[in-house]
């Protein structure tokens, strides 16, 4: 049976909460492993056969425990796992792309192969406060995150990818 692993990394809840509903969905179909980036070793990443990676955005760039995952287990896998599924969501405050164009470069020099474009989630946190806050993701966005999970692991259950 195939695997999927979806790491992220949350410190407000809204990261976490869309990796959880990826999850959700993606069990369905294949055996899913939801994993926080500081938990995630290289041996997960050789061990899985698709990725999904889940990062909030901090100032225009992927959070730094998302930053220190992929520094930590970039040169360990390099080479063992080119050609395998990944897709990505971010959690951002007012745009994402920058933290998906982050995430997209690692994975290319990872020769990972993206099977979906970026979900960016914006929650429009633009105060400190409401940065700050613990992040509400409305429903109808969780289903998107689910509806990127069940695909992910169809796909990856069917060998589509």
């Amino acid at each position: 049976m195939t695997k999927l692993l979806i790491v992220y990394h949350s410190r407000t809840g809204g990261s976490r909460r869309m990796a959880e509903a990826a999850a959700e969905a993606a069990r369905g179909e294949t055996r899913t492993v939801l994993k926080r980036a500081e938990d995630t070793m290289p041996q997960d990443l050789l061990a899985a056969d698709g990725y999904l990676f889940c990062a909030p955005e901090n100032l225009a760039a992927l959070s730094g425990q998302m930053k220190e995952f992929f520094d930590r287990c970039y040169y360990p896998v390099l080479g063992q796992i080119e050609g395998r599924p990944y897709a990505q969501m971010v959690c951002a405050g007012s745009d994402g792309e920058n933290a998906a164009r982050q995430c997209a470069r690692i994975a290319t020099g990872w020769r990972l192969k993206e099977v979906q474009k970026p979900l960016i989630i914006c929650t429009h946190a633009q105060t400190p406060e409401a940065i700050l806050a613990e992040k509400v993701i409305p429903e109808e966005q969780l289903e998107a995150c689910r509806e990127l999970g069940l695909a992910l692991g169809a796909g990856l259950a069917m060998g589509v990818f």
